[in-house]
């Protein structure tokens, strides 16, 4: 199985201030991998960093097989940010429209509408679960909904990789798991590989095939029922301080907060 990212001895530092530590990380082709840790550890860095919006300044990151300075063909690479908490909901676009833009790149700006994009703006909406929703404003629609619509935004021109980055922020707690459920499913019928930056450490254990434990430094990565095998102590250990994981069951498994 080849790799979408390789990430070997990864240094990153503000100023005097370590962030990242000499990271060395794997995303084999197919995986849903959850990068996991505290505020403060570092995931928002080394995403912007793999995605090219940090420069490097010691080790090496490999995006399909392609040093990142080299890499050009960023069409490849979905990214879906923080975005429910601060989307201005006077907004005046429709779902459909939101979704389309996403094709700007590949058609150019003002250029025609051809009935094949409408088939992959649709495609896309429905994916996420969201096809019936197409013609409503996108202000008008729950914290979640909105997360879904710019998910599917990102898949409309066909990446590789999609990459998100605290997706849940502004999402109903009754609906994260439904919301993590979607991007397994993403994951394991459409073969997307994915990495998702949370600080949920027990949420999405169930879900995602990988696992890395980050705090400035790699303290776990490996296949998700490893993880939930480590001990408390080594977990509590990344996070800085103790915290407590409650067994639940869904249909694969797995732990919660």
């Amino acid at each position: 199985m080849s790799s979408i990212i390789e990430i070997n001895h990864l240094f990153y530092r503000y100023e005097k201030d370590v962030v990242l530590d000499d990271i060395n990380l794997t995303v084999p082709e197919g995986a849903f991998l959850a990068i996991v840790g505290p505020n403060g550890s570092g995931k928002s860095t080394l995403l912007k960093l793999i995605l090219g919006l940090l420069k490097l300044q010691k080790g090496k990151i490999l995006l399909f097989g392609q040093e990142i300075s080299k890499f050009k063909d960023w069409q490849q690479i979905g990214y879906v940010s923080q975005k429910a908490n601060s989307f201005n909901t006077g907004f005046p676009a429709t779902v459909f429209e939101v979704v389309a833009s996403g094709l700007t790149k590949r058609i150019g700006m003002f250029k025609f509408f051809k009935k094949e994009h409408e088939v992959k703006v649709k495609t896309a909406l429905a994916a996420v679960g969201m096809e019936l929703f197409s013609n409503q404003n996108i202000g008008e629609l729950s914290g979640g909904q909105q997360q879904r619509v710019f998910i599917a935004r990102a898949l409309v021109s066909d990446p590789k990789l999609l990459i998100l980055d605290e997706p849940t922020v502004g999402v109903d707690a009754e609906n994260v798991n439904a919301f993590y459920q979607m991007l397994s499913d993403l994951n394991a019928k459409q073969g997307i590989t994915l990495l998702l930056v949370t600080h949920d450490i027990g949420t999405i254990s169930d879900k995602v095939t990988h696992v890395a434990c980050l705090n400035k430094h790699l303290y776990f990565h490996g296949k998700a029922k490893e993880f939930e095998q480590m001990r408390m102590e080594e977990i509590s250990k990344t996070y800085g301080h103790d915290i407590q994981l409650i067994t639940h069951h869904h249909e694969h498994g797995g732990v919660r907060k």
